[in-house]
């Protein structure tokens, strides 16, 4: 199972780089404003995080879920098809909206899947998680490059995603989980009881502490990496090159850090591991922001990006161990966790707007301390 659950998340980070890498192309080939390729990047994430919300609650365990996973990655292949296929704005925006619920059924729910199977290696298997994750995200690219080489289009580069996806469901397909005591419990009773039992599992210790660095953490990650080019160029005054050199030093050292997780984990506890990641970003960001000249940025960039990679797996392995009966719930909260995170990207634009991107960037050096804080006489797992 650990496999098919790898190759799944795998595909859907691949999914996610090669998309980023052909927004250029599909604005090109179906004549797309820079305001219709904000909505193709906003509307989805907003639309489909809210349709996904009910989804981990309502799925359950067992053959419950394994239903709800096969049936979302078929559609997850359906939607990539249909993005191949789309020939307008509109088209192309069903086909990204449809996706997002489709991967949280396909992808989220494979992942409580794999929690569940392995309450004692949650860690590890968060680990190897977001390792295989950081490997699609870094090889997407080149996917879309490799389709190019060959003389074919975007479209034919989601054809491959499509094909990528079908594989990785016939995976799961053959990988049944075991057999769950508690199937198909979420079917006796109703929506108000589903309510009741959220607001319980937000009540038991540690949730509401995960589920508040897991935002916050992301200051440090999905944030920091989306404003990385925009700061090189503009504050740091290097040339696009240089950005793009900055992005691709940031993903690659993510990858060594998230393989250099893995290895740790058999030496040293998470939460060990956590602290001293926390620790050496405190010094290592601040570092990022103050130090002189491109090449010194671009090696602290590199160090901060192994020193955070620690974090979501070990916090996401938490959240889970925190609700060990209700890895479903565990689901619904994240996304529910992850609209209000959304905010982040929004208030560092804003503050950037008002003081200037350097500062803006410089209020994420409280990020550390407050991870720091947040696990202090927290009890190991």
């Amino acid at each position: 199972m650990l496999a098919a659950a790898l190759a799944v998340e795998l595909v859907d980070e691949l999914v996610d780089g090669t998309k980023s890498a052909a927004l250029p192309l599909i604005r090109q080939s179906l004549a797309l404003s820079y305001g219709q390729i904000g909505l193709l990047v906003s509307v989805p994430l907003l639309l489909g995080s809210l349709l996904e919300l009910p989804l981990g609650v309502m799925a359950g365990h067992g053959r419950r879920r394994r239903l709800a996973v096969l049936a979302g990655g078929a559609v997850f292949v359906l939607t990539l098809v249909a993005a191949a296929a789309a020939r307008s704005f509109v088209g192309l925006l069903a086909a990204f909206v449809i996706f997002f619920p489709a991967s949280g059924a396909f992808v989220s729910l494979t992942q409580s899947g794999l929690m569940d199977a392995d309450p004692g290696r949650r860690e590890q298997h968060m680990a190897r998680w977001e390792l295989a994750g950081s490997a699609g995200s870094v090889a997407g690219p080149f996917v879309l490059i490799a389709v190019l080489a060959a003389g074919a289009g975007w479209r034919s580069a989601f054809g491959v995603l499509a094909l990528a996806a079908a594989v990785a469901w016939l995976g799961v397909a053959r990988n049944p989980p075991r057999p769950d005591p508690d199937d198909g419990h979420p079917a006796r009773s109703g929506a108000a009881a589903a309510v009741r039992r959220v607001l319980s599992a937000l009540r038991r210790p540690g949730v509401a502490r995960c589920l508040v660095l897991l935002q916050v953490c992301d200051l440090l990650l999905d944030v920091l990496t989306g404003f990385v080019a925009v700061y090189l160029v503009d504050v740091v005054h290097a040339t696009p090159g240089q950005a793009a050199l900055g992005v691709a030093i940031r993903l690659g050292a993510g990858l060594a850090g998230d393989a250099a997780v893995v290895w740790a984990l058999r030496r040293v506890r998470g939460l060990s591991l956590l602290r001293v990641s926390a620790a050496a970003a405190a010094v290592t960001y601040p570092g990022f922001l103050l130090v002189p000249g491109t090449g010194l940025k671009l090696l602290l960039l590199g160090a901060l990006s192994v020193a955070t990679a620690p974090w979501y797996p070990l916090l996401q392995a938490r959240l889970y161990g925190s609700l060990p009966d209700a890895s479903g719930i565990a689901v619904s909260l994240s996304s529910a966790a992850g609209l209000l995170g959304a905010a982040g990207p929004l208030a560092v634009g804003l503050l950037a707007q008002r003081f200037g991107l350097a500062w803006a960037l410089a209020g994420l050096a409280a990020v550390p301390w407050f991870i720091l804080g947040g696990l202090w006489r927290w009890p190991p797992a």
